[in-house]
């Protein structure tokens, strides 16, 4: 079987309330939930969280519960520590009816610029490629290579984050294009077979459910928002794919 799981917690000290913000008529989680349903391939859907709003929402689009331990609901917990317990959980109930994960569609509350096309050209990749752990949306973001990221240093002066030793310094110039494509893990969804919750701590950080060989599924605009700024851009790309106003379902 093909499962999903999306994570959302009920706190968020930077934007209080985002998963739960009203876009285009909807709740913003509400928007990975639809994604799931509406992809050909997703044969179930689960919602991990310790919100009793978010539950309701998960309800009225028939996802299946699990109850996100407090220990895993902190503004210090790690995803990747709540994907894994949403991952035993599923593989637990599978086994009840005698059933088997075949890959797992990893979803966040905050991440709504995500759809069942996108969902199912990932899955469609994956079974192309039985060599990949993952396939992940990703956005090309030139303008924020990080040749061109900076820091503080003992001074308060910008210095490189990354030293330029690791790029070819003769190819870096203003032109934002000058590093190639710059792609950026966007968070819309994560694809990953099973095996990728056998040994997290040899995958790639900082998301180390996603394995080691990673392929891109093409996205752009894509991001997890965790800002009031972000609302515009989140409801742009829900418009130009197609996602109409309709009123709060809760």
């Amino acid at each position: 079987m093909i499962c999903a799981l999306l994570i959302g917690r009920e706190g968020s000290s930077g934007f209080p309330g985002k998963n739960l913000l009203n876009v285009l008529g909807r709740p913003l989680c509400a928007y990975p939930m639809m994604a799931a349903l509406e992809s050909a391939l997703v044969d179930r859907l689960y919602v991990s969280t310790d919100s009793e709003s978010i539950r309701e929402v998960a309800m009225s689009y028939n996802a299946k519960l699990i109850e996100r331990p407090d220990e895993l609901a902190s503004k210090e917990a790690l995803g990747e520590d709540a994907y894994k317990h949403g991952f035993e959980a599923i593989k637990s109930d599978l086994a009840s009816e005698g059933k088997e994960l075949e890959l797992l569609v990893l979803l966040m509350c905050n991440a709504p610029t995500i759809n069942s096309k996108l969902i199912d050209e990932g899955v469609g990749m994956l079974r192309e490629n039985q060599e990949a752990d993952s396939a992940v949306t990703v956005s090309v973001y030139n303008m924020w290579s990080p040749s061109r990221a900076r820091k503080k240093d003992k001074d308060g002066f910008l210095e490189p984050f990354v030293p330029f030793e690791a790029f070819d310094e003769k190819e870096i110039t203003c032109d934002r294009d000058s590093q190639g494509e710059v792609f950026f893990a966007d968070m819309g969804v994560s694809i990953v077979r099973p095996r990728c919750f056998a040994d997290m701590e040899s995958n790639l950080p900082p998301q180390k459910w996603m394995g080691t060989k990673i392929l891109p599924i093409r996205n752009w605009g894509g991001l997890d928002m965790d800002y009031a700024w972000q609302i515009g851009m989140v409801e742009f790309w829900l418009r130009e794919h197609g996602v109409k106003y309709e009123g709060m379902q809760v």
